[in-house]
């Protein structure tokens, strides 16, 4: 009877699941009444704004919105992510073809494999970095080669690095990135996305961008999309969510945008696997992207404040963590030889905080520990004044 129940051998690949463990000692906590203060995962503790749920209100009435929606997204929501597009990044897309509504970014990260890698084909994947990327990659069959986002590259990708696991057999198909990065909340110049077209035209390389990060950004340092740079289109697509720019994660709204065949590929293979988004949503999110300031305007202030108050608590404490200019992201560096696990281990059971070890997102995370700003900014007070006591 248990080899009814045998896993299969993709999920055997997946690495340990740390997140388990924290859990457990989570849970261990809770149980003796300890109240926690959560800075480990990135959801948004504010609400929705409200002129977008009134929308949503409204949409949901509609009887034409209570059918299957389109497997490509409503033409009323990708027009506006073209119009938001071209008002934010300077971009212009055609809403007909280069913009598919997707059940939030993850779903479209996780399916684009499925659309460009067969069995023993390679992707190129960030570590430390979103763990959807290596997940996606084997469960269709995939290589992941992972490659090192450092300190001393400003956690960027070192381009000898990436030749040479280009070099190494396996074809590569996709190049996986994400700036403003999760977890070590880096950002990328306008030269660096130049350097990643070319590298990404000389070795015929699809350029899948992570951009879910973009509009999360502090004093005045707007973040770029890869679309911006001359030929980026003709070798890639941008994926980005309404969940972190309007606090929307529970609503799963999201978009791809890019070169036609890439995004028509995408399409084909969610036809085969999902329904699509409900339409009352996609109302809502086409009022969210017509309207995105001053709402925007006033979340990166919330979080700037935010920023302001645990980052100088951290350096005080002794970790060495640079202030970051765009997510809403903490990435410390432990001191001496002090492993990341350990570390937030320690700080749940002595100070009720509880934070996210690097390793959760790849072994050269290993000395770092994420936080996150999703606190108001009182509770943000309290753990400055806890972790005065280093852990």
């Amino acid at each position: 009877m248990e080899t009814l129940f045998e896993p299969s051998e993709r999920l055997k690949q997946l690495p340990p699941y740390i997140f388990a463990r924290i859990d457990k000692i989570k849970q261990e906590e809770l149980k003796k009444g300890r109240k926690l203060i959560p800075l480990g995962i990135g959801d948004p503790d504010l609400p929705t704004p409200q002129f977008i749920i009134d929308r949503l209100v409204s949409a949901a009435k509609k009887p034409q919105n209570h059918q299957y929606p389109s497997y490509w997204g409503m033409i009323e929501f990708r027009k506006a992510v073209a119009r938001w597009y071209e008002s934010r990044f300077d971009v212009r897309l055609n809403p007909e073809n280069e913009v598919l509504a997707l059940i939030g970014s993850k779903e479209g990260i996780a399916h684009i494999p499925l659309a460009f890698v067969n069995p023993g084909e390679a992707t190129l994947v960030p570590n430390p970095g979103y763990p959807v990327y290596h997940t996606a990659t084997t469960f269709v069959g995939g290589i992941p080669l992972q490659f090192g986002l450092r300190r001393e590259n400003q956690f960027l990708p070192d381009f000898a690095e990436l030749e040479q696991l280009v070099k190494k057999g396996p074809k590569v198909k996709l190049l996986f990135l994400n700036y403003p990065n999760n977890p070590t909340s880096a950002s990328a110049s306008y030269g660096f996305f130049e350097e990643v077209v070319r590298f990404a035209k000389k070795h015929q390389i699809l350029v899948c961008h992570d951009n879910a990060y973009s509009e999360i950004y502090y004093d005045g340092k707007k973040q770029l999309s890869f679309l911006e740079v001359p030929g980026a289109k003709d070798i890639g697509c941008e994926f980005h969510s309404l969940s972190k720019t309007f606090n929307m994660t529970g609503w799963r709204v999201g978009f791809v945008v890019g070169h036609p065949k890439i995004v028509e590929a995408l399409a084909q293979v969610k036809t085969n696997i999902d329904s699509g988004i409900f339409n009352a949503c996609q109302e809502a999110g086409t009022e969210a992207l017509d309207h995105y300031e001053p709402f925007c305007t006033e979340l990166r202030s919330i979080y700037q404040t935010r920023r302001d108050i645990l980052i100088p608590a951290l350096q005080a404490m002794g970790l060495s963590c640079p202030t970051p200019d765009a997510t809403f992201y903490a990435w410390a560096k432990l001191s001496g030889s002090q492993k990341s696990e350990d570390f937030v281990m320690n700080l749940i059971r002595e100070k009720g905080i509880i934070s996210t070890p690097g390793t959760g997102f790849g072994h050269e995370g290993e000395g770092y520990v994420r936080f996150t700003l999703c606190s108001d900014a009182e509770v943000l007070k309290q753990v400055a004044q806890a972790l005065k006591v280093s852990v």
